[in-house]
């Protein structure tokens, strides 16, 4: 995902000169599209409002700040800022109700991914630390960038962060820590990195592409089409990007591109996949600043929440969620649509289980690490994989049945709206069996009454069961 750029002054020096050309060309064709707006050319494609992506809802940010860049992650939502006070950071489990976080710095944070349990943002603008990283979306650390150029996007793939600049470097990272710097395919104006089908594929606003198969050795690439590429996505098998203007085009292997009609004539700056749909996000038009695709090729046009500029979209948990940097209009900086599916719960703790006569009560517990919350567990029997159900907040069920004299285990899985986790661990190891015999009773004590006689025991001692009753004759 890549969102929209930062004024030059942001930049180090080396890259300012470039991002000027480039914020020319951008404005440039945002004029021409509001012009020939105002003119009444556009035809805008008939808006459906039926499924995901199609109608969209203004939630309020955590902060008046320009965010740049939105991801989710282990059940997060995360989204970076170029500008706020050390709240350059706001999360979200659910894309609807935010919270400012603390950044590592107050840098010209421009995009923000995750991968292999970790947060990583990247910035235009620093000293050397434009790099954070998060394990949870809320505590940050500054890290140093390979080099001090202008990060434009940032990406995981194949066991590897990849972050692309304004400049002719790439950086990678097999832990988002250590960063190394590669050489990219040509000294572009790099806005866009993503990977998918075992590919790096980054886009540029200089027209122009380049791939990699391991983020360390790029190939330039030949574009559909002579445009300024804002950003790029994978799913379904194909890559998709899009332009600041009417065009979009579409690749399945990131090396032969077809150019494809954009809904309208803006300056579309974030695409991303999710949930069988490309959703891509405008900066400049009217309302319908979202366009929608199932297949990358036929787009239409949809209502945006407000008239913002937006520049990140993201995908997770059934919820597509943007985020503008047009800061003015706050708070509606976040725009949202589809139905939140809660994270898979993780893998419960190793149950525990009491032997009874032909069954046996097990005892449940959460798991550790991330994911959602359970709504139910099922315990499962080995041998013969007779099973019971754990609706919480009860933690214990009873699987009935047994054979006494047979050794059984126990694991259980955990189950929410997102899905069902992968089984625990085995339970000790527990034998139903017959309950054992009482010791006989002591000697009873009576006392006479009238036509009748109270009687009272006591437990015998020795060995054996706990009466449940007796019988006095």
């Amino acid at each position: 995902m890549h969102t929209w750029s930062p004024a030059s002054s942001d930049l180090h020096p080396q890259t300012r000169g470039q991002r000027l050309h480039a914020t020319r060309l951008r404005w440039l064709l945002i004029a021409c599209a509001a012009l020939i707006g105002a003119l009444g050319l556009l035809v805008m494609p008939a808006t459906s409002l039926a499924a995901t992506g199609d109608t969209w809802t203004s939630q309020t940010a955590a902060a008046n700040n320009e965010w740049r860049s939105v991801t989710y992650g282990g059940g997060l939502f995360v989204a970076v800022a170029q500008s706020g006070d050390g709240n350059r950071v706001m999360t979200s489990p659910d894309g609807i109700n935010w919270t400012s976080q603390t950044s590592a710095a107050n840098n010209a944070w421009s995009s923000v991914t995750y991968g292999n349990g970790l947060f990583v943002a990247v910035a235009q603008s620093g000293d050397d630390d434009r790099v954070m990283t998060s394990p949870d979306g809320i505590n940050w650390t500054s890290r140093t960038a390979a080099a001090d150029n202008g990060w434009t996007s940032v990406t995981y793939g194949n066991g590897l962060f990849v972050a692309v600049a304004w400049s002719s470097t790439v950086m990678t990272s097999p832990d988002g820590i250590n960063w190394t710097s590669q050489t990219a395919a040509a000294d572009n104006l790099w806005n866009s990195v993503t990977y998918g089908g075992g590919l790096f594929v980054a886009v540029a606003a200089s027209n122009t592409l380049m791939t990699s198969p391991n983020g360390i050795n790029w190939t330039s690439q030949t574009a559909a089409a002579d445009y300024a590429w804002s950003s790029v996505t994978y799913g379904n098998g194909l890559f998709v990007a899009v332009a600041w203007s009417n065009t979009v085009m579409t690749s399945p292997n990131g090396i032969n591109w077809t150019s494809q009609t954009a809904a309208t004539d803006y300056a579309w700056s974030s695409v991303t996949y999710g949930g069988g749909l490309f959703v891509a996000v405008a900066a400049t038009g009217d309302d319908d600043r979202v366009m929608t695709s199932p297949d990358g090729i036929n787009w239409t046009s949809r209502t945006a929440a407000a008239d913002n500029e937006w520049v990140s979209v993201t995908y997770g948990g059934g919820l597509f969620v943007a985020v503008a940097q047009s800061a003015f209009r706050f708070p509606n900086l976040v725009m949202t649509s589809g139905t939140l599916i809660p994270p898979t719960p993780a893998t419960p703790a190793t149950p525990t289980a009491v032997a009874g006569n032909t069954e046996a009560t097990i005892t449940v517990a959460p798991g550790s690490g991330s994911g959602g919350t359970a709504t139910s567990y099922t315990v499962t029997a080995a041998p013969g994989g007779a099973t019971c159900t754990v609706t919480v907040p009860s933690d214990a069920c009873t699987i009935t049945g047994l054979t006494n004299g047979t050794s059984y285990t126990f694991t259980a899985t955990a189950t929410n709206a997102g899905g069902t986790s992968a089984a625990s661990g085995a339970s000790d190891a527990i034998t139903p069996t017959l309950p054992l015999v009482p010791p006989t009773p002591a000697t009873p004590t009576a006392v006479a009454g009238n036509t009748e006689a109270t009687i009272t025991v006591a437990p015998g001692s020795g060995s054996g069961g706990t009466a449940t009753s007796y019988t006095v004759t």
